[in-house]
């Protein structure tokens, strides 16, 4: 079968374009041709995101503060995305570019399908895309959807019936996270699988380590003992509590991610490093500190000491929903200055029953979903 994906692959951040790189991966594997379709918002993109950003902040009123955060985030913005679309270029396989659904509506498949991340919730512009939910595909192809992610549990009244007609057009969905799950029910819908796992979950730390990282990458950074910091969000509590349990500890801090800015949030910065060399980064790491849903994963799947600080905003489920699955909520951060968690080590065990367990059902479902069988909702 002729398969296309349409996901969040665009953003200049690790996990969208790592869980990209294994959808097409696993799907290719049951013997189908899959690709992800390169579909990147105008609005997204280079000026027009940093615009985009700015129209969605608040205290932004006066010109000069505007022309500021311009004329600093622009070029921190460019070179995370020159260097993600090398990236791109050179581990994912993707159609022709397309910018809108004019564009979309040219692409033909047997199946198309909903890949994760936060698909179904509002785009930078604060309103979701319902090329996401499959409102270019015609009538003759499948519509499904694997581990797909509202990124948040709440929504208006003319959103929610909004996401109900275009939902209830698909074949069938499974979604990433449990309070998902919970939404499609109350919602009233019957073509949900359950809960999945995370593409990026699905393969092994091996497999991950045999596809991407080189031998140089992994002397690099093996032998060393540091904690590394992987922060999506602003949060000074983070970076603060990082700083101190690295001089309480005496390891050497390190800290990693595409934008330029977090150079100076404390330890020392890798700035948009190949995947291979952010992910030697955490398979060599003595322990990790994130609020990344995927830092959360990979850390899981590496077998990683770990500490979680939820995002200071309300995307956290996402992080929750991972660490019930696995048996981790624990790792969780309540109080910041406990620093505790780096004494209570992780059985990796009991965990990694669990993520077998897991990985063998959400593989059966995608393979289920395409070939069209049979299937038993859980």
């Amino acid at each position: 079968m002729n398969i296309k994906v349409i996901t969040r692959h665009g953003p200049s951040n690790y996990g969208s374009l790592l869980q990209s790189i294994a959808t097409v991966k696993k799907i290719e594997e049951f013997g189908h041709q899959c690709e992800i379709i390169d579909y990147q918002r105008a609005d997204e993109r280079g000026l027009n995101g940093v615009l985009t950003q700015l129209k969605a902040k608040d205290g932004f009123g006066n010109p000069l503060k505007k022309l500021a955060y311009i004329a600093v985030r622009y070029p921190i913005e460019k070179f995370a995305q020159v260097r993600f679309d090398k990236m791109r270029k050179k581990y994912l396989k993707m159609t022709s570019k397309c910018s809108s659904h004019v564009d979309l509506k040219k692409i033909s498949a047997d199946a198309f399908i909903t890949g994760s991340d936060q698909v179904w919730g509002p785009m930078m512009n604060g309103v979701y895309d319902s090329a996401y939910f499959l409102q270019f595909v015609g009538k003759d192809s499948r519509k499904l959807a694997y581990a797909a992610s509202f990124g948040k549990t709440k929504f208006d009244e003319s959103t929610v019936e909004a996401y109900k007609k275009m939902l209830s057009e698909y074949d069938k969905i499974a979604v990433r996270e449990k309070s998902a799950v919970s939404l499609l029910e109350e919602w009233g819908l019957d073509n949900c699988l359950g809960q999945v796992l995370d593409p990026t979950l699905l393969l092994d730390s091996k497999t991950w380590k045999d596809l991407l990282v080189s031998k140089d990458d992994s002397r690099k950074y093996a032998n060393k003992n540091y904690i590394l910091v992987y922060q999506i969000h602003n949060d000074p509590k983070l970076s603060d509590y990082a700083k101190r349990i690295a001089r309480q500890t005496g390891m050497e801090l390190l800290r990693v991610n595409p934008y330029l800015h977090q150079k100076f949030r404390g330890g020392k910065f890798f700035c948009c490093p190949d995947l291979g060399e952010f992910l030697a980064l955490i398979d060599n790491a003595s322990c990790i500190i994130t609020d990344s849903f995927h830092g959360t994963c990979f850390a899981i799947n590496f077998g990683k000491q770990f500490i979680e600080i939820l995002p200071n905003n309300d995307t956290g489920t996402r992080n929750q929903s991972i660490l019930e699955l696995t048996g981790l909520s624990d790792r969780i951060l309540h109080d910041t200055d406990d620093y505790s968690l780096l004494d209570k080590v992780i059985d990796y065990g009991k965990v990694y029953e669990v993520l077998v367990a897991e990985r063998r059902k959400s593989l059966e479902v995608i393979r289920s979903m395409i070939q069209n069988s049979s299937f038993i909702k859980q």
